[in-house]
């Protein structure tokens, strides 16, 4: 069967756009290797929908952060997602934190980042009295959210195979072929033809683009978090992030869309498939974590689980693009 559009990787990217899709007249099927949808990254991540404070200006990052925290609560009302705008806050220790606050918080205002403001330690304290005697200075952005992130990847499945979207589990790309202004994409035995082809396959998306002739570089970074029991999820109200370092935003301690406590990830190199945690890991969050609240109970952490996000060699940001070849 031939269709206008397929789309490889059915995680949130994929299924989102597959949803975007059937609002017009298009035949669109959606291809993953695993066998159900959300199980790389979109099941295993901080569910935070960032403000647009800490990208670079001018970049994908910098304006989709910002648009998707503007269409983020009606996207979640149509497809009935559990989501919270608690806000995000960045945690200043020292005058030379506060400098770089400073910067996030211009930054954020030329990204066209709403409801952005710094406040000092004590006002900080007031809004989050769980919050360490250290903290300095914050950045609040009250536009920001937590959405769980497995949820909305399954509901915007589900709305675009209502509208017609095809979905087929089990099928790992094995060769992508072009001829006559139709690509055959590949599994094993088994194919489907499609005028386009859309590649949103996580941290096998450089794979797939080689198939094609394209050339990327995906070095996953691994992120190992604790979840936390319902009884923790009111320690803070807000996101709590440290202010960022060269290896990202830190360790974070944050509420749930789903009422837990989530800390952590760490943010480590590694090799795809690597889903270990370990007790260094673990450890390392918990003594990065008491900088900003000495107060979480970790006798009631249920889970501890590990994230692969898509690192690319060759861009700090988004990549969306036609392929080169």
């Amino acid at each position: 069967m031939k269709y206008d559009v397929a789309i490889i990787g059915a995680g949130v990217v994929g299924a989102l756009t597959a949803r975007e899709l059937m609002k017009y007249k298009l035949r669109v099927c959606v291809l993953e290797a695993k066998d159900d949808v959300a199980l790389g990254a979109s099941r295993a991540n901080s569910g935070i929908v960032h403000g647009g404070f800490d990208p670079v200006e001018g970049t994908l990052k910098a304006k989709l952060n910002v648009e998707g925290t503007r269409i983020m609560k009606t996207l979640v009302k149509e497809l009935d997602v559990h989501y919270k705008q608690n806000g995000s806050m960045v945690l200043a220790f020292c005058e030379e934190e506060k400098a770089h606050l400073e910067k996030l918080y211009a930054r954020g205002i030329a990204n066209g980042v709403p409801e952005l403001y710094l406040i000092s330690g004590e006002e900080a304290r007031a809004k989050e009295p769980a919050l360490s005697e250290n903290v300095y200075a914050a950045l609040v952005c009250d536009s920001a959210g937590i959405v769980c992130p497995y949820d909305l990847t399954i509901a915007a499945m589900g709305n675009a195979m209502d509208n017609g979207a095809e979905l087929f589990c089990n099928f790992p790309i094995t060769a992508i072929d072009y001829a006559d202004g139709v690509y055959t994409v590949r599994s094993g035995e088994k194919s489907v033809e499609a005028s386009y082809v859309i590649n949103s396959a996580g941290v096998g998306a450089d794979e797939i683009a080689a198939m094609v002739g394209d050339k990327y570089t995906i070095t996953p970074k691994k992120g190992e978090y604790m979840l936390l029991d319902r009884s923790e999820g009111n320690l803070v109200k807000y996101t709590i992030f440290q202010t960022p370092g060269v290896f990202g935003k830190g360790i974070l301690v944050s509420p749930t869309a789903d009422g837990n406590l989530l800390v952590g990830p760490t943010s480590e190199l590694t090799e795809k498939g690597d889903l270990t945690t370990t007790l260094a890991g673990l450890d390392k969050i918990k003594a990065i974590a008491a900088r900003s609240t000495e107060k979480v109970n970790y006798r009631k952490v249920i889970t501890s689980f590990t994230g692969l996000r898509s690192s690319c060699a060759d861009s700090e940001d988004f990549i969306i693009e036609f392929s080169k070849n």
